[in-house]
């Protein structure tokens, strides 16, 4: 079962897409539109594309656990995909993803203009690695 993991963002959204057992993290890919539309129409293509079959949608919690505009944001998104996809989608937590995914990038060399590019995917992958284990030890 492919599970693909969206780190949803204003202008640019990270894709992270299971190998076919959905044990681990496989194909990562960036999504760049602005539109809410424009953003499910591309996971839509990409779901069909690799017979997903759910959707894991970071969900941004503030540090103490409270929703802000951010998770309300996340919400609409949520409801726009199970529209225009027709999958379950589950909101996961994703607190600190894209800061860890910036770290990882640094680490690996990457100066600040090429992390831009793909920092989103890096975090999709974080959220994906972080629901796939929460899934094995249920």
């Amino acid at each position: 079962m492919r599970i693909m993991a969206i780190d949803y963002g204003d202008a640019h959204t990270g894709i992270a897409i299971s190998d076919p057992t959905g044990f681990m993290a496989g194909t990562t890919t960036v999504i760049n539109a602005y539109r809410p539309e424009q953003v499910a129409e591309g996971v839509k293509k990409l779901a069909e594309e690799y017979a997903v079959e759910e959707l894991v949608l970071g969900y941004p919690k503030n540090m103490d656990g409270s929703l802000g505009p951010r998770a309300e944001k996340a919400e609409a998104m949520a409801g726009l995909l199970r529209e225009t996809v027709g999958l379950p989608v589950t909101l996961w937590d994703e607190r600190r993803t894209t800061i860890d995914a910036h770290q990882i990038l640094m680490q690996n060399g990457q100066n600040a203009k090429k992390r831009k590019k793909t920092v989103d995917a890096v975090a999709a992958a974080l959220i994906l690695e972080g629901y796939l284990t929460f899934k094995k030890n249920s």
